[in-house]
């Protein structure tokens, strides 16, 4: 199983960017997807966070400008990020929950980080 993030670069200060990772391999179903970011000397947070349902979880620092969802049948999840700040600047990761089979226990897996740089 991978998760192949894509979407990082360079933006001004309120600008927009959208990120997207896409997970492939042998799955039977993911249960929820998410993604994180980090900067140095910092722990990993979660930004957002989507299950397999549609149900939709927000750090507080991006609620309204920020907005996860996913498509189910591509197995890929999205990150819509506007009116970017400067501190929103860090290498964001992706997440998913995936069982790789019917009775196979829930597996955790995270993508290689993609790097967000918002100037002033």
């Amino acid at each position: 199983v991978q998760l192949q993030a894509f979407g990082g670069g360079l933006v001004q200060a309120g600008g927009s960017l959208r990120l997207s990772c896409a997970v492939s391999g042998s799955i039977f179903s993911i249960l929820a997807m998410g993604w994180y970011r980090q900067t140095p000397g910092k722990q990993r947070e979660l930004v957002a966070a989507i299950t397999s349902g549609g149900i939709t979880n927000y750090a507080n620092s991006v609620k309204g400008r920020f907005t996860i969802s996913r498509d189910n049948a591509k197995n890929t999840v999205y990150l819509q990020m506007n009116s970017l700040k400067p501190e929103d600047t860090a290498v964001y990761y992706c997440d998913a929950t995936i069982r790789r089979g019917p009775v196979s226990s829930f597996e955790h897996y995270w993508g290689q980080g993609t790097l967000v740089t918002v100037s002033r």
